[in-house]
């Protein structure tokens, strides 16, 4: 099932009526800390795995980064919503016209920090891909804290844990797998240090090599040969062009050829097709992960 996120009418309330902090809180992040002195109603979020966690917790931003809204973000573009910019430009001149009590960026958007730190309070909420489900429970928790619902947090993070241990116990002596993302027709790889490094990190499968360099947005360039010869026992596939918004099936057709049908993860229906944008965009949110999490165990039990 695709990730969709759904806004209530007491969900777009529900930051203005935080309740006051009994004491000044201070916020240790990737680039500093921040000390607030009171709960901050007015947020901008510059970053789409916060957006996915903000909808996970009950809560609604009133800035969003609508240059980069497709997907279940569209939901955000609405006049409802400040358009801070893009993921990678901000857009200053709104971000000051808002006046905000809080900005949050984070990964893509981590390079605004510098900038939008001068305007308004921010900060940032960058995770290691190594450790996706420590860090975002993290910053699920640390979210709880700052607006008042730890208790939905708590919910959260432990629904992670319990979804990881079940994923731990499925995958055992599952052998191995690779990962592999379709780009433009392209083929390529991620590895254990991916934005998917979890699946072999945390659940235990194999990776056909660990010096994959997959810094870039198709991961590292591999051939049909490559994924015969290695013969995985499991395959996941990440649709890139569908995650940035091409929604065209390319993956599906491009892995349809005689090689990849002989691999042994094709001959035993081990070919799992991962929700594009929770794979690709929102990686790092708790929506993406429970949508992930149930795509990999329905495909391995």
């Amino acid at each position: 099932m695709n990730l969709r996120y759904t806004l209530s009418a007491a969900s777009i309330a529900m930051v203005a009526a935080l309740p006051a902090f009994a004491q000044s809180v201070t916020i240790p992040h990737a680039q500093g800390e921040l000390t607030l002195d009171a709960a901050p109603e007015k947020v901008l979020v510059m970053d789409i795995n916060t957006l996915d966690n903000f909808v996970a917790l009950g809560l609604t931003p009133a800035g969003v980064p609508k240059g980069n809204l497709h997907g279940p973000a569209a939901v955000f573009d609405t006049d409802e919503f400040i358009n801070v910019g893009t993921l990678f430009e901000p857009d200053l001149e709104a971000i000051n016209a808002a006046e905000a009590d809080l900005m949050i960026v984070a990964s893509r958007s981590a390079r605004a920090y510098p900038a939008v730190s001068e305007i308004v309070p921010t900060i940032d909420l960058s995770f290691d891909s190594g450790k996706v489900f420590e860090d975002v429970s993290h910053n699920l928790t640390l979210l709880g804290d700052v607006f008042g619902v730890q208790d939905r947090a708590a919910e959260l993070v432990a629904d992670l844990n319990t979804r990881l241990e079940t994923l731990q116990a499925a995958a055992a002596g599952k052998g191995t797998a690779v990962v592999l993302v379709t780009n433009a027709g392209n083929l390529g790889t991620y590895g254990p240090a991916s934005r998917l490094g979890w699946i072999f990190n945390d659940l235990g499968f194999q990776p056909l090599e660990e010096n994959i360099d997959d810094r870039f947005h198709g991961g590292d360039a591999i051939s049909f040969e490559y994924v015969l010869e290695r013969n995985p026992d499991y395959i996941f596939v990440v649709d890139r062009d569908a995650g940035v918004g091409d929604n065209t099936g390319a993956a599906a057709a491009l892995l349809d050829n005689d090689l990849v049908n002989q691999t042994t993860a094709a001959q035993n229906g081990h070919i799992i097709y991962l929700d594009p944008y929770s794979a690709y965009i929102t990686f790092g949110g708790y929506n993406a992960l429970v949508t992930l999490t149930d795509q990999i165990l329905a495909g391995i039990q």
